[in-house]
């Protein structure tokens, strides 16, 4: 019998869950329902070995990402939130799929296929799952073929103060100001490069830690970026909700 754990505030939304999860896997045994950042804390502290977490990215006392730093547990986890910006620290975090609100039967059901799929290929369970989210990290790109005019140039990734979107146009900037043309989105950018590098900032930017001078409190709550060189003039602000994250990020990375 699988042992599993939900990890989400909103009781509709949790009830909602277990109800799914009992009709699609009869076998599955739901042996805790948590409501915040501090009880998984403290259940995963003193709990014995889990199969399975089913967890909400936003909780009332911070993002659940934290559960897992704390604890350094590596139960698989299927994520399932109401927002999409999270999806590479879910990766980062055990995940082994990512669900957006309202959570569709079907789609919960191909999850968990995906979970008894690698719990059956692999004799060592956590590890060798911790290890499949890790390749998630690989083969990132060093150069960038993008465009000033009609000449294509092979760019330096190193060289990239930042990427942006405006007008459904996405431009990279490099270290000296100059601004290029991209043929990929900011979502394909954000998959094949190098996190220890590069953050998504929100939904417009994506920023390299190279070029982050400093920042600031921004309308209480969110924080302002100042980039380096001075004639990269963009207004970047980091929303609540990442905030924490992009603490950490740039703290670790320095």
């Amino acid at each position: 019998m699988i042992t599993a754990v939900i990890i989400e505030d909103e009781k509709a939304a949790r009830e909602k869950l277990l109800n799914m999860l009992k009709e699609i896997s009869p076998g599955l045994n739901v042996v805790a329902m948590l409501t915040s950042v501090k009880e998984g804390i403290n259940f995963f502290k003193t709990s014995p070995t889990i199969g399975i977490i089913f967890c909400d990215v936003q909780l009332p006392d911070g993002l659940s990402f934290e559960i897992f730093n704390e604890t350094q547990i590596k139960t698989p986890v299927i994520f399932i939130t109401g927002f999409d910006e999270f999806m590479l620290y879910a990766f980062e975090n055990n995940g082994i799929d990512y669900l957006l609100k309202p959570v569709d039967k079907e789609e919960l059901k191909k999850a968990l296929y995906k979970y008894e799929m690698l719990e059956n290929h692999f004799t060592e369970q956590n590890r060798a799952l911790y290890k499949l989210t890790q390749s998630f990290n690989i083969n990132k790109k060093t150069r960038l073929l993008v465009k000033k005019g009609i000449e294509y140039v092979s760019l330096r990734i190193e060289d990239v103060a930042l990427f942006y979107t405006e007008n459904k146009v996405v431009y990279v900037m490099d270290k000296d100001g100059k601004k290029y043309l991209v043929d990929k989105t900011l979502n394909e950018l954000e998959t094949e490069l190098d996190k220890r590098i590069f953050f998504r900032a929100n939904r417009q930017y994506i920023i390299n830690l190279s070029f982050v001078k400093s920042y600031k409190p921004f309308d209480k709550v969110k924080l302002q970026l100042d980039l380096v060189p001075p004639n990269i003039n963009h207004f970047i602000v980091i929303s609540q909700t990442t905030a924490s994250i992009f603490r950490k990020w740039i703290t670790e990375e320095s």
